[in-house]
């Protein structure tokens, strides 16, 4: 299967938005070298269509996802109690880091897994609780 997606650069540690065509191999490998650098942010679609678009960012073990299923709504997935929910979470979007509450962290492994499902599916509503922003 193929994946459209744009990442944090492995050459700048900056995010890219040249999209990419690839197998999901190489996503995970691209994913695989930002998790040892200990941070990253990217952007996953199937290709061929510009919605839904998933966003994975992570710090450490820590890892936010954002949804975007069209141009004017987005939604955070609800933590797994990685983090309290009072805490404060700093994880990348694009180049900077966002502070969000700990009701949104998952853990590293748990966020790729959904991004995974994602890629298989299609449909980011069946991964679990999402919260409108």
């Amino acid at each position: 299967m193929n994946v459209t997606w744009a990442a944090t650069a492995l050459e700048s540690g900056r995010y890219s938005a040249v999209e990419r065509d690839s197998n999901v191999r190489e996503l995970a490998d691209h994913f695989n070298e930002l998790r040892s650098r200990g941070q990253g942010y990217l952007e996953v679609r199937l290709p061929g269509s510009e919605f839904p678009r998933l966003t994975l960012g992570f710090q450490g073990d820590r890892a936010v996802i954002h949804l975007f299923d069209d141009a004017e709504r987005s939604f955070l997935f609800v933590g797994d109690g990685t983090a309290a929910a009072d805490a404060v979470v700093d994880v990348p979007v694009m180049d900077d880091l966002a502070a969000l509450s700990g009701d949104f962290v998952l853990t590293v492994d748990r966020a790729w897994a959904l991004m995974h499902n994602f890629i298989d599916t299609g449909v980011p509503g069946e991964l679990g609780e999402w919260c409108e922003l």
